[in-house]
């Protein structure tokens, strides 16, 4: 079952065969414990070889998402959709958004949600950073922005602003479409703020990385040698249904072509999509499988990675992560994150699930879903680092994701 699907589904209250199936075994909402874990949970042996044999300075989780409705001085922007009830659908992925982030829309979200990310993030080793991503309007061809299509806008001045109020902890990476006007100039301004990287979401954003429109774009980013960390696959978290076929992995090659370091986000483990490479008029095939010609395509390595956020949701694990495993051949451009505020939706996570089909042991997943009361972000990780699929877990280099994103002379 599909993300959206599962949203909807517990938002609309319908209890078909269907929806009993994926009953969350974890409860709908997310109980908000105090994120200091109870000593015995702290000390457990699955917390202490999660750090075992990491560099703590290294370990950038690369996907914290950074949201807000814009009652501060933020600047974010939420498409009116979002707080509608006339939009059931949307509302009700909002309000799992705001619970999994322990946040109530009470007339101070943005500081409120900031403040929880504060608190989740202590419970991590000193050096471990955190890279916040901005998200910026949906844009038409003729470089105009379409509000109407934009699920959120968080702008880059109040992602840097946040990452400055903790360098210790926090880095950003900023979001510009490449079909605005001064997306250049955007460009050149995040890069002298300390922007890590740029984020695209194309089904929701409106961008075609295989458009000549990016050329510029692209130009500038290899210029800069900043990643280009772009969702691939279908989207289905926030609208952009209409324009799924943006996600097609193989559009990328564009950007690739032309010097860009790329991640895949989610390694396209959602949907399916024409085989670009055999003509516009191919047959679909998945998504996944054109990621892993991507991979496997010797030119692209030192500049192709894939990013293993949300791997272990109920709608990408199974024979995708299976494969994400045991390909160690692919781990060192492999990155982890923790598509946060994702890990704190209830529903989106079968821990029962992943003991079943032996990722985990039951005891792993009892351990989890303990931690994950507390911290979804640290289970998030924690998870992570005890997944096994033919004896191979990820390597540590999965999480060591400071290298991809580093400036010379660092």
């Amino acid at each position: 079952m599909k993300r959206r699907g599962v949203l909807g589904l517990l938002g609309a209250g319908m209890a078909s065969a269907a929806g009993w199936r994926w009953w969350p075994d974890e409860g709908v909402w997310n109980p908000c414990v105090d994120p200091a874990l109870p000593a015995e949970l702290a000390a457990h042996a699955l917390l202490q070889t999660a750090w075992a044999g990491l560099d703590m300075a290294a370990v950038w989780d690369m996907h914290v998402h950074l949201i807000g409705v814009g009652d501060g001085d933020s600047g974010i922007w939420l498409n009116p959709t979002m707080r509608s009830g006339w939009h059931p659908l949307e509302f009700t992925q909002f309000k799992f958004y705001l619970n999994a982030a322990c946040t109530a829309d009470n007339g101070d979200v943005d500081r409120a949600y900031v403040r929880r990310l504060d608190a989740l993030i202590e419970g991590f080793p000193p050096g471990v950073k955190f890279m916040l991503l901005a998200f910026d309007y949906h844009y038409d061809e003729r470089g105009e922005r379409v509000e109407a299509l934009s699920p959120f806008h968080t702008p880059n001045d109040y992602a840097a602003r946040v990452a400055a109020s903790r360098p210790e902890r926090y880095e950003w990476i900023a979001s510009i479409h490449p079909y605005r006007n001064d997306a250049v100039e955007a460009l050149e301004w995040a890069v002298s703020h300390g922007a890590r990287a740029v984020k695209w979401l194309p089904p929701a954003q409106g961008m075609d990385p295989a458009s000549p429109l990016c050329d510029r774009f692209y130009a500038a980013l290899a210029r800069h040698d900043l990643p280009l960390l772009s969702h691939v696959g279908d989207e289905h978290a926030v609208q952009g249904g209409a324009a799924q076929a943006l996600g097609n992995p193989l559009r990328l090659r564009r950007a690739l072509e032309q010097g860009v370091r790329v991640i895949l986000a989610h390694c396209a483990t959602q949907g399916r999509g024409v085989d670009l490479d055999r003509g516009a008029a191919a047959s679909r095939v998945d998504n996944f499988a054109l990621f892993a010609r991507l991979m496997d395509d010797a030119d692209y390595v030192g500049r192709l990675y894939g990013d293993v956020s949300a791997m272990t949701q109920i709608n990408r694990a199974g024979p995708y992560l299976k494969t994400l495993l045991e390909r160690d051949d692919w781990h060192g451009r492999l990155l982890n994150g923790s598509d946060y505020p994702l890990p704190g939706v209830m529903p989106l996570f079968s821990l029962r699930a992943l003991a079943r089909e032996e990722f985990i042991s039951e005891e792993q997943a009892q351990v989890c879903s303990a931690l994950r009361r507390h911290n979804p972000l640290l289970f998030d990780f924690v998870l992570k680092r005890a997944l096994r699929a033919g004896g191979r877990g990820f390597a540590k280099e999965v999480f060591a994701t400071r290298r991809v994103f580093e400036r010379i002379g660092e």
